[in-house]
């Protein structure tokens, strides 16, 4: 099916795709702030509007955008798993080599252990779920860490979740994230919270476009914001959260 096509999902998979994204699936998403502590705790960010400009140019221009292109590509091989029901030599090799890709270009160690503490939690969710999994994240050894966007493109794929409502979800679910985050730390009132998360949909739905169209040689970002606000955060005196 062409990516460029939006179906509509089944009854099925929209509740599976609510489970996937929902902020209580207990892989640890609530214990990260990446980065947002340290900035609020040096005023950089302080209240709705600071905190909107920081998650819109994470958006536009941060590592979420790379985040999001290698949950694509995970997606995509899982699919082909299923379409050919057996483990292809091509597909073991391009997993494993974007899984170890991601997590190279993690720029501190807190966000690196952040994805790969969250995707070995969903890894292990999703295998407690239905076993039946477990043969799709062969590509990636119990003894290697998996990467929380590469558990997320098989999983979704696995619950035959589409990739559109899949790259959707993944950007909502991590701006809602930090939002929460900001919500706790500002603090914000709910309902600003929610604001904001409904003003920045027209950024998602632009930047999820842009995604679909990114070449492997595409996959950059400029994040040396996030890059010196996570390692300003690993030395902070007082945290509530763990990035």
């Amino acid at each position: 099916m062409d990516d460029n096509f939006l179906p509509l999902l089944s009854g099925s998979a929209q509740l599976k795709l609510l489970q996937l994204v929902s902020p209580t699936l207990p892989v640890g998403a609530y214990n990260y702030s990446e980065a947002l502590e340290w900035l609020i705790e040096r005023g950089d960010v302080t209240d709705g509007h600071t905190l909107g400009a920081w998650i819109t140019e994470e958006l536009r221009q941060g590592s979420i955008t790379v985040d999001t292109a290698i949950m694509v590509r995970a997606h995509r091989l899982a699919g082909q798993l299923a379409k050919t029901d057996m483990l292809t030599s091509a597909t073991v090799k391009h997993l494993q080599y974007w899984n170890q890709w991601l997590t190279a270009t993690r720029e501190s160690r807190e966000l690196r252990e952040q994805s790969l503490q969250m995707g070995g939690s969903l890894r292990k969710l999703l295998v407690d779920l239905d076993p039946a999994v477990q043969a799709w994240f062969e590509p990636i050894p119990s003894t290697e860490p998996c990467n929380y966007a590469i558990a997320f493109g098989i999983g979704a794929a696995f619950w035959d979740i589409h990739l559109h409502q899949s790259g959707l979800g993944y950007l909502h679910s991590w701006a809602n994230n930090l939002i929460s985050a900001g919500v706790r730390l500002i603090p914000l009132g709910q309902t600003a919270g929610q604001k904001l998360l409904l003003h920045l949909t027209p950024t998602i739905l632009h930047q999820w476009q842009r995604i679909l169209l990114l070449e492997d040689d595409d996959l950059y970002s400029c994040s040396w914001g996030l890059a010196l606000a996570s390692m300003g955060h690993e030395s902070q005196y007082t945290r509530l959260f763990r990035s």
